[in-house]
């Protein structure tokens, strides 16, 4: 590691087995389907795991009752959306970390959810249908998408040997900090019967998240664009020289990185709003525990994103049921002391 040039991620390349990575695979997979069978059991209305299971069957019965209604009208296309969110953040987060080279990245670094929190805002002020919210949300981080691949087009497309990822991510971060002086201010100018809605969509608001689809085929999406470049991914990581030496075509790999990551942000944040510190802490904490190597990382990032927004969920929906806290809250307060835990222990 340069010492000199910042903090960067650990470029060595585990040599991870097929079968190792499966495992780990197999193990985030069945981890998240106890989740969503939890999420789908408890709540205000807490249900048997017998009768969950039988709602999800569209022939039987009992999926016609209120349990039916509760597991399959409310909580199976939260939980789904939930998941969703979480893997289009983690992943959007790792590779973002891999993209400048910082295990700091994460997917909001660019202003992406600042766009989106701003049209957002605009549309809630103006009473739109919820559908409107989402496109204005969406328009939102496509502007700033492409404010930022205008403004660092040259640092996304330059093939020169030395770093570029400074400026880039100070790009992001002046427009994010431009975003959130008009977030400020749409939130001051907002009536008050608006602004609880306003600030909850703020923290991360699962609420809105009965149609999941669009969430989940960005997820279907964004895997085929990217996992089969993840051995590409592994040699960028060597930097930018080292990379073109090996035959890597680093320019269309870079655009291409981070226009998936930040497509991916933007749909999460379109579907739930600004949900904090997953895209940050998950993908760090995969690599602390099983390595770098992006192949066996982006898959498990994927499925860890989703298992720790579905978690967060549940426990916002339950803590102080009925009532419900922004699931960002939990995500929050339970990512703060996790990262801090990760930094003292890597320094040790």
């Amino acid at each position: 590691m340069n010492r000199g040039s910042g903090p960067r991620l650990a470029t060595a390349m585990p040599n991870m087995s097929a079968k190792r990575a499966a495992a780990i695979w197999l193990a985030l997979a069945v981890l998240a389907l106890i989740v969503l069978m939890a999420s789908l059991a408890l709540g205000s209305v807490p249900l048997a795991p017998a009768r969950v299971l039988a709602a999800l069957v569209p022939s039987h019965a009992v999926s016609a009752d209120l349990a039916g209604e509760i597991v399959r009208t409310l909580r199976l296309p939260r939980a789904l959306a939930g998941f969703a969110c979480g893997a289009l953040l983690a992943l959007a987060g790792a590779l973002l970390q891999v993209l400048l080279r910082n295990p700091l990245a994460e997917p909001y670094v660019l202003g992406v959810s600042g766009g989106a929190a701003a049209f957002a805002l605009v549309a809630m002020i103006a009473g739109c249908a919820w559908w409107i919210v989402d496109a204005s949300a969406f328009a939102g981080a496509f502007v700033s998408i492409l404010l930022v691949l205008g403004l660092a087009r040259r640092e996304l497309w330059r093939g020169e040997p030395q770093d570029t990822s400074p400026r880039l991510l100070l790009t992001g971060a002046v427009i994010a900090a431009g975003w959130g002086a008009v977030i400020t201010l749409l939130l001051n100018l907002a009536p008050d019967n608006r602004l609880r809605g306003m600030l909850f969509w703020l923290t991360g608001d699962l609420n809105g998240g009965a149609m999941p689809w669009a969430a989940l085929a960005a997820l279907v999406v964004v895997l085929i664009a990217i996992v089969p470049a993840a051995p590409r991914l592994n040699v960028l990581l060597r930097g930018d020289a080292a990379a073109q030496a090996l035959g890597v075509a680093v320019l269309p790999l870079r655009l291409r990185v981070y226009l998936v990551a930040s497509l991916a942000a933007a749909a999460a944040v379109t579907t739930a709003g600004t949900i904090g510190f997953v895209g940050l802490v998950v993908p760090h904490m995969l690599r602390l525990a099983f390595g770098n190597d992006q192949r066996m990382l982006l898959p498990a990032a994927a499925l860890g994103g989703g298992v720790a927004v579905m978690g967060a969920d549940l426990i916002a929906r339950t803590a102080i049921a009925p009532a419900q806290l922004p699931v960002g809250v939990i995500t929050s307060i339970v990512g703060v002391p996790v990262f801090l835990w990760m930094l003292l222990r890597r320094r040790r």
